[in-house]
């Protein structure tokens, strides 16, 4: 009997919270997955998995090149989503993007697609409570988001040489996820805030119905060339989220509403020690400017029109199983 040979599929950011669960989706649809990780990298939730893992980084082409050899997919996870400069922003999401590119130009011959997982934060927040579709001129406020458009324009000079789709996640929340986790932690010990006196609404999706968004996204073929928001069909206001938060956990928080002006006043703060340490702040003012926008919003319709992807997990069903997971793991205590 003939062996069918499986699909090759090459991730970049596969140690970290969404590429791990792109990782564990493609080896779920029979896909034979390399990862290319730094020396550096956490592997733990690589660990015990059927993949390839390749030590390096975006500096050696030669290397990337030989790594990407007979590869169907490529899927790019790995970026910065905070930094010290501006520099270290584009040298991450700019020029290790157009490394890969060039390295895949010397293998496109097996490949099918190369998915770029670009950011919301691209596009910049919508202007009113209509959340925003792929042909809104793009509109970034922060150097995170000016270095993701950039991205985004730098790989759109590929598109005649390779077969390319960006993805634009929102908020992304779920099991392995550190960042929201800062909200539920809270909220388990008692305490939850929102900011500012406006009803401010976000797009937000499950990191299980993220990964097979993109992963939809990749392996259809009317797909190429094109920019699509991987998101859920509805936007929640922070009110909902504590109150489905509440639900799920059986515990009440108290509440406290931060004016804006005092988060730029953390902020601020925040930004001046961070300057005489290693590592870049979590909040800064820039992170405040964006978390004080009424409305982080976007629209899937073009993703269900072209490849009928629509999110399938509830608020309610996602909270649910992100604290479940949490607890088992101990995060929560």
């Amino acid at each position: 009997m003939e062996t069918i040979k499986k699909r090759k599929a090459f991730v970049t950011g596969g140690n970290g919270f969404v590429g791990s669960h792109l990782v564990d989706y493609l080896l779920k649809n029979d896909f034979d997955v390399t990862c290319l990780v730094r020396k550096s990298s956490n592997l733990q939730w690589l660990k015990g998995k059927e993949i390839t893992i390749i030590n390096g980084g975006f500096d050696d082409i030669a290397a990337l090149e030989s790594a990407l050899q007979g590869m169907n997919y490529v899927f790019h996870v790995a970026g910065v989503v905070k930094a010290k400069d501006r520099a270290d922003y584009f040298k991450a999401n700019v020029g290790n993007t157009k490394t890969l590119l060039d390295a895949c130009l010397k293998n496109k011959e097996t490949l099918e697609k190369v998915v770029i997982v670009s950011s919301e934060t691209a596009a910049g927040p919508s202007p009113d409570a209509k959340g925003i579709g792929e042909d809104h001129p793009p509109a970034p406020i922060t150097t995170y988001g000016i270095s993701k458009i950039c991205e985004e324009r730098m790989v759109m000079e590929y598109i005649k040489l390779l077969p390319i789709t960006i993805t634009r996640p929102p908020a992304v929340y779920g099991e392995r996820d550190t960042e929201i986790f800062i909200f539920f932690n809270s909220f388990w010990k008692g305490v939850t805030t929102t900011i500012g006196n406006d009803r401010k609404l976000i797009s937000l999706i499950h990191v299980q119905d993220l990964v097979r968004g993109i992963y939809e996204a990749g392996i259809a073929k009317n797909t190429v060339n094109q920019t699509y928001f991987i998101t859920s069909k509805d936007y929640y206001s922070w009110e909902e989220i504590i109150e489905v938060t509440r639900k799920v956990t059986g515990k009440n928080a108290l509440r406290f509403k931060i004016p804006h002006a005092v988060v730029y006043l953390i902020a601020s703060v925040a930004q001046f020690v961070a300057y005489f340490q290693k590592g870049a702040a979590t909040l800064n003012i820039e992170k405040a400017r964006d978390i004080t926008q009424t409305y982080w919003i976007c629209s899937p319709d073009k993703a269900k029109k072209d490849f009928g992807f629509e999110s399938q997990i509830s608020l309610e069903e996602g909270i649910g199983r992100t604290i479940s997971w949490y607890k088992e793991m101990k995060w929560l205590k």
